[in-house]
């Protein structure tokens, strides 16, 4: 009954709420990324990349892909994803890049629902790709 009365008493109600309010800021990145697939950080996808073959999907804007992306990448712009999606292909994986890491996790969930089995997203985005100092081209 203590805790209880603890819990309502006008003093620490504000305690209370603000400590609600901060563990839910720091589940929602984690429930985000849990809907799109798996993050892989810049390692695991050059990795993923050499190893199996994975092809990046870049989903930013046609005039942010040419101001630089990564070398290799498809732009399929995230208005024309549906339209774009059937030129992927379904029997490797895809690396879902975008400019923060925000966007990515939703056309990652979109391009699973248009029937490509292993999806991920590049975590962070470009700017984690810049923040490396990895390689970018204007190129194709």
């Amino acid at each position: 009954m203590d805790f209880l009365q603890f819990l309502i008493d006008k003093n620490n109600i504000l305690v209370v709420g603000v400590a609600l309010v901060s563990g839910a800021m720091l589940l929602l990145p984690t429930l985000r990324k849990g809907r799109g697939g798996s993050a892989l950080d810049t390692t695991a996808a050059i990795q993923m990349v050499n190893q199996r073959q994975a092809v990046w999907v870049d989903v930013r804007a046609a005039e942010q892909f040419q101001a630089g992306h990564i070398a290799q990448s498809r732009s399929v712009p995230a208005d024309e994803l549906e339209k774009k999606a059937a030129a992927l292909p379904k029997n490797k994986p895809l690396i879902v890049v975008c400019e923060q890491g925000r966007a990515a996790p939703r056309m990652a969930q979109r391009l699973k629902a248009l029937g490509h089995a292993e999806v991920f997203t590049l975590d962070g985005g470009m700017r984690a790709w810049y923040a490396a100092n990895l390689p970018v081209t204007q190129k194709g």
